[in-house]
């Protein structure tokens, strides 16, 4: 039997999941949106019988699809005990941007009955609480330009066979708030700060004066020397347990000196052990 491997785009109107479905289909997959959930199990079985060489099929599936709420459960299930690998990605994004980017894009929500976006972001949100809580891998594009999505997912899925599980390693300020889609967090707040040297103020992570400033100190390296062993201990059980990407948070106050130096230093550590280790300095951007 040809294997296929199944991915299913869902999440927020307004979240992100067109552009998602574009870049996947560029990657190599059979990319189809808003298809009845209930055609599923009949779609999968033409993709068998096709001449084509489809091995890897996402579908974009939301509320536009008034009836998959009630079926999608049963209908993954059985797709499911037939043998297939369903992978579900859901595209989180906080209210105040959804609400800017429909204002930008003149677009209705599909759930405001009343007119109102908010209103209909609410009962989209409600409607998609237990499919958030059941999907495999949750993205917030709130911070995301569609640019840096597409990375993303280019990313995670330029070659999805390879199986090894794909870390992300975040910096990020608190005074920004804390990233939703994350699984391990580290403050380090704790490290001197140089945002009140003068002469470091101005520059960023990146810089290797900043980076000399937050490294040696003796703190830092003994910090750096447990997180190091602790990613090496938990990495392979993970991957024991089936978890396919890990998400490394590292965070100070601005996310500008302290988190993008130890974030550069982890993910230049582990990119010398594993094959998919990336970089994102999620508020470096910021004034």
């Amino acid at each position: 039997m040809k294997e296929i491997g199944i991915m299913i785009i869902s999440g927020l109107s307004g979240s992100g999941k067109t552009t998602a479905l574009k870049t996947l289909e560029d990657l190599g997959f059979y990319c189809v949106d808003n298809l009845p959930i209930v055609l599923l199990p009949d779609f999968i079985e033409l993709c068998h019988r096709s001449s084509d060489d489809i091995s890897r099929i996402a579908l974009g599936i939301d509320v536009r699809e008034r009836t998959f709420l009630r079926e999608y459960q049963s209908t993954l299930e059985s797709i499911r005990q037939g043998g297939y690998k369903i992978e579900l990605v859901f595209l989180e994004c906080a209210d105040e941007v959804l609400i800017e980017r429909f204002s930008e894009t003149r677009r209705q929500h599909p759930l405001s009955e009343d007119g109102s976006v908010l209103a209909g972001i609410r009962r989209e949100r409600q409607a998609l609480m237990q499919m958030k809580a059941q999907a495999d891998r949750i993205i917030d594009t709130s911070e995301l330009t569609v640019h840096q999505l597409r990375a993303l997912f280019q990313e995670y899925y330029d070659d999805i066979s390879r199986g090894n599980m794909a870390i992300t390693f975040m910096s990020f300020g608190y005074k920004y708030g804390i990233p939703h889609d994350i699984d391990l967090l580290f403050d380090v707040r704790f490290l001197p700060n140089p945002f009140f040297v003068r002469e470091l103020k101005n520059l960023s992570g990146n810089d290797a004066k900043v980076a000399e400033y937050v490294l040696n100190r003796a703190e830092a390296q003994v910090f750096l020397e447990k997180v190091r062993d602790l990613m090496l201990f938990q990495i392979p059980l993970f991957e024991k347990e089936g978890k396919k990407y890990l998400t490394v948070a590292i965070g100070c106050t601005g996310g500008r000196h302290r988190s993008v130096v130890v974030a550069n230093f982890l993910k230049n550590f582990l990119a010398s052990h594993r094959p998919r280790v990336y970089l994102m300095h999620r508020d470096l951007g910021r004034p």
